[in-house]
């Protein structure tokens, strides 16, 4: 063991690093590693990190709010309730057309609800598995927007695909967390082809498990992808304005669709 002085600690995640220690880190590393680097780890110029750093805190969140959820949704009696209030179905945004009332925030709420604790336990494992990731490398804001609209996109597909279908849980949003990890990762020279296998191999297994609702993975997987390739083309800091530009007009294309598609094939 050797000492080292003030001058030459340099800090690091874990604690303090000599500049021998520095360096042949940095020489180990793998292209991959050195092209996100390059692409997504600049400090200089005018180009915005998107990396983040700390702990995910996003993902906790999201994990306890909706873990906490799905526990009341374990009450006889109430978990019922909570149910009812919060599944997304398209006849609540066409008041017109049903009995229902009209009730717009379900498209997001059905995330946070789920069918039973086994279907809340593998969805809360996969957000802490791609949380752990993702967050930290598009940082909390970003992290939290592709979440939820992600989301939004699979509350849409299942409304365009199956109008008249209840649905709960928070797959689209998962889905939409593994796409857009597919895309970054590609977009940094990665190899995403084990992240591609089990990105299709969860959507086949919504078509022969009873009771899932493949449209919410289809949807959510199409929006994160799309939102993950408008940080890409616009990482920058002179690119930030467009970038939420692009996501609004996302989200505003999103509404438009679930606003006229469903209807006409209720109508129909």
């Amino acid at each position: 063991m050797r000492t080292i002085c003030p001058e030459c600690q340099t800090q690091a995640p874990v604690g303090v690093i000599c500049p021998e220690c520095m360096n042949a880190e940095r020489k180990n590393r793998t292209p991959a590693q050195k092209k996100a680097q390059r692409r997504w780890g600049g400090r200089s110029g005018s180009t915005m990190a998107i990396a983040g750093s700390g702990k995910p805190i996003v993902t906790y969140a999201l994990l306890a709010v909706t873990s906490f959820i799905g526990l009341l949704q374990l009450i006889p009696g109430i978990g019922a309730q909570i149910t009812d209030q919060l599944l997304f179905a398209a006849p609540y945004l066409y008041p017109q057309l049903s009995p229902f009332p009209f009730e717009p925030w379900r498209l997001l709420t059905a995330m946070f609800v789920h069918g039973n604790f086994i279907h809340l336990a593998l969805n809360m494992l996969a957000l802490w598995m791609l949380g752990q990731s993702v967050e930290p490398m598009l940082g909390r804001a970003r992290f939290l927007a592709l979440y939820l609209i992600s989301g939004l996109g699979g509350s849409v597909m299942v409304a365009c695909l199956a109008p008249n279908t209840a649905t709960v849980g928070a797959s689209g949003a998962i889905f939409g967390l593994m796409a857009a990890l597919l895309i970054v990762g590609r977009h940094i020279g990665a190899n995403v082809t084990g992240l591609l296998v089990i990105l299709g191999i969860n959507f086949a297994l919504g078509f022969f498990i009873g009771g899932v609702a493949w449209q919410a993975h289809l949807g959510g997987a199409i929006v994160g992808a799309l939102v993950a390739l408008i940080y890409t083309r616009t990482k920058r800091r002179d690119q930030r304005t467009w970038q939420i530009v692009l996501l609004a007009a996302l989200i505003v294309l999103l509404i438009v669709v679930v606003a006229f598609v469903p209807p006409l094939l209720i109508l129909s």
